[in-house]
C-alpha cells in the first residue's frame, strides 16, 4: 500500500510516500510538518528512508525521522547531508512488496533518482515530472534543462507504456495515462 503522508499539508513540503509491505519505507520525508505522527497513524515503525533527491522540501524532516525510527537513509550521493547508503543507477530497491529499479535522473538536481517497478507498473518520479505534463525546475543550483530532457527521455525508454501510476514529488498521483503525462512533460521541457 502507498499513502501520501503530506496530503492536506499546507506549506513548503514535498509529498511523503509511506510504502508498506515486506519492507516499510518512506520515499522522501518532507518538511515543516509532523511526519512522525502521520507515520504512526499507519505503522509503528519503518525499515528505511529512500530519498528521490536532497532539496530542503524533501529532506527537512530527515533528522526527526532518523531520530524517531533509527533507520538507514538511502540516496544517490553519499556526500549529501543525511545520506548513509548509496543507491547507484540501476540498483534494485525493495519498497513495500515490490522491487524497484533506481534511475539516476539529473536535471532538477544532480542526485535525483526515479524508482520504477515493472511489476506492478509504478514510478516514483520525484521532481522530474508532474501531473499535466509539468516538469522539475531547472533554475535552481544544479539545475540543467538539457540534462532534465535527457532524464525524461531515459525514463520514457525504461518504463512501459502501460504504466499504471506515477507518484510525483508534488501534486496528486497520476493514474490516468501516466506514460502520456511523462511524454507531455518531455515535450514541454524541450521548449
Amino acid at each position: 500500500m502507498i499513502s501520501n503522508l503530506a496530503e492536506g499539508v499546507e506549506g513548503f513540503t514535498s509529498n511523503v510516500y509511506l510504502v508498506t509491505g515486506d519492507r516499510t519505507v518512506l520515499v522522501d520525508v518532507g518538511n515543516d510538518f509532523d511526519v512522525i505522527a502521520r507515520v504512526r497513524e499507519h505503522v509503528e515503525t519503518i525499515d528505511a528512508v529512500v530519498l528521490t533527491h536532497t532539496h530542503p522540501d524533501h529532506v527537512g524532516n530527515l533528522q526527526a525521522v532518523t531520530t524517531a525510527f533509527d533507520v538507514p537513509v538511502f540516496g544517490y550521493d553519499l556526500d549529501a547531508s543525511g545520506v548513509e547508503r548509496a543507491i547507484a543507477d540501476g540498483d534494485s530497491v525493495v519498497l513495500g512488496d515490490h522491487t524497484y529499479t533506481a534511475l539516476h535522473t539529473p536535471g532538477h538536481k544532480d542526485d535525483h533518482l526515479c524508482l520504477y517497478a515493472a511489476e506492478p507498473e509504478i514510478l516514483f518520479a520525484g521532481d522530474l515530472v508532474f501531473e499535466n505534463g509539468g516538469f522539475g525546475r531547472t533554475d535552481l543550483e544544479e539545475g540543467d534543462r538539457s540534462l532534465l530532457v535527457e532524464s525524461i527521455r531515459r525514463v520514457l525508454e525504461t518504463v512501459e507504456p502501460g504504466l499504471e501510476v506515477m507518484y510525483a514529488g508534488h501534486g496528486r498521483p497520476v493514474q490516468t495515462e501516466p506514460y502520456q503525462t511523462i511524454e507531455l512533460a518531455g515535450q514541454a521541457a524541450r521548449f
